[in-house]
């Protein structure tokens, strides 16, 4: 017997209230968005597969739905993130000196759920940043993404942040190959200093010790000049501890901030600040965002950008 009312797994009908509970959701938001100067796009739902991933990493090619085009017999996908869609749109579409400053809110798609519990058709919504390469384009971005939680009644949160340029600052002093990178760059996610000490044998003992000295570093923002003692100087390192500091110095007094210093989220994909909110009743992000220069260049035009976004639907369904 053919059940025609089955859908697949992970994927279910929004109903009536919760409906009207996302849309209502998404006009606010909208509406913050627009008075904040940020234009709206919508991007197509599908593309073709390598203009979709251009500049992402793996495991969002492994979330992508693809499929041949009928018209062109190209391989085409269905968009798992909308942001590399509005960097295209930055680059190509709309292609001036000014800066962009962007929004969206839409369904996107995944082979697999995030987490077993969620949804595999998340509905994104986010903000974009093109043009501004200081670090005043990442503290608007965060600022906004704060004020977006607070329209969806997230007020006591925690704004977690970390920069990648830390990282790279010490290995770009070694001379390793790309595997070498990766294995370290896992490493350090899972925070494992036992294998780290292991794999790190034998290079410079300066950046060894300051490799091994990273996971250590999360904590209250004292971190942030514990790091300017105890990391060797080099420019990268510098400039990237400044960046921290001056967030730190903007929302000083108006919400909990953290750093950690070995959140490489999507290194291969972001080039500077990442950052992301908790709130304690929350299990995961409620949001996340990071500075991620170079993934224009593929359209033609690299370009420096910063952005975050949320999962409206799952945040909406937590709330009710």
């Amino acid at each position: 017997m053919t059940y025609r009312w089955l859908l697949p797994e992970y994927c279910e009908d929004i109903l009536p209230d919760s409906a009207w509970a996302l849309e209502d959701a998404r006009r606010k938001l909208l509406d913050l968005f627009r008075g904040r100067g940020f234009q709206l796009v919508i991007p197509p739902l599908i593309e073709y597969v390598e203009s979709l991933l251009t500049g992402t990493s793996h495991d969002m090619d492994l979330q992508t739905f693809k499929l041949v085009d009928q018209l062109s017999g190209r391989l085409l996908g269905v968009r798992p993130d909308i942001t590399p869609q509005v960097a295209r749109i930055d680059a190509h579409s709309m292609n001036h000196t000014e800066v962009n400053r962007l929004c969206y809110a839409g369904p996107v798609l995944h082979t697999k759920p995030d987490v077993l519990s969620q949804s595999r058709e998340p509905y994104q919504v986010g903000a974009e940043i093109f043009g501004l390469s200081d670090v005043s384009g990442d503290i608007e971005i965060q600022s906004l993404m704060l004020d977006a939680l607070a329209v969806l009644g997230f007020t006591e949160v925690v704004l977690d942040v970390g920069h990648v340029g830390i990282f790279r600052g010490l290995i770009e002093q070694l001379n390793i190959d790309h595997k070498t990178e990766n294995e370290w760059f896992k490493l350090l996610q899972t925070k494992d200093i036992p294998s780290l000490k292991t794999a790190t044998q034998g290079i410079n003992p300066v950046i060894r010790d300051a490799l091994l000295l990273l996971p250590t570093l999360n904590g209250g923002v004292e971190i942030v000049e514990r790091a300017r003692h105890l990391l060797p100087a080099s420019a990268k390192v510098s400039s990237a501890l400044d960046q921290l500091t001056a967030v730190n110095a903007r929302f000083a007094g108006q919400v909990k901030l953290t750093v950690d210093l070995c959140e490489l989220r999507g290194y291969h994909y972001h080039n500077g600040l990442v950052f992301q909110v908790y709130s304690g009743d929350y299990k995961g992000a409620l949001a996340r965002g990071g500075r991620y220069d170079e993934v224009g260049s593929a359209f033609g035009r690299s370009r420096p950008a910063t952005g975050f976004s949320l999962d409206l639907r799952q945040l909406i369904t937590f709330r009710r």
